[in-house]
């Protein structure tokens, strides 16, 4: 499963096994900066997992999650919004 938000795109896969721990991922290009950039980027990322995906994520499953241009521009709080509306929409689905 796949969307799209304006400060990453948030990839969800089912692993199918009886693993029920869920796993994540992050990617940031050099498209979107330099190296302090790009772990400015992921820190967030980090920590939005942290507070978000543990809580709504799906169990047994992989989730990845890739940094787009203006996600780094973008305040913490809309990321934890798009992040937390993204999840139910996948749930939706």
């Amino acid at each position: 499963m796949r969307t799209t938000t304006p400060g990453f795109i948030l990839l969800v896969r089912d692993r199918k096994d009886s693993d029920t721990s869920m796993r994540v991922g992050f990617t940031v290009t050099k498209k979107i900066g330099g190296a302090v950039v790009r772990n400015r980027m992921k820190r967030r990322f980090r920590a939005l997992a942290r507070e978000i995906v543990t809580s709504k994520g799906f169990a047994g499953s992989d989730h990845v999650m890739i940094g787009r241009a203006k996600g780094i521009e973008r305040e913490f709080g809309q990321l934890r919004a798009e992040l937390a509306g993204a999840l139910d929409k996948l749930r939706r689905l």
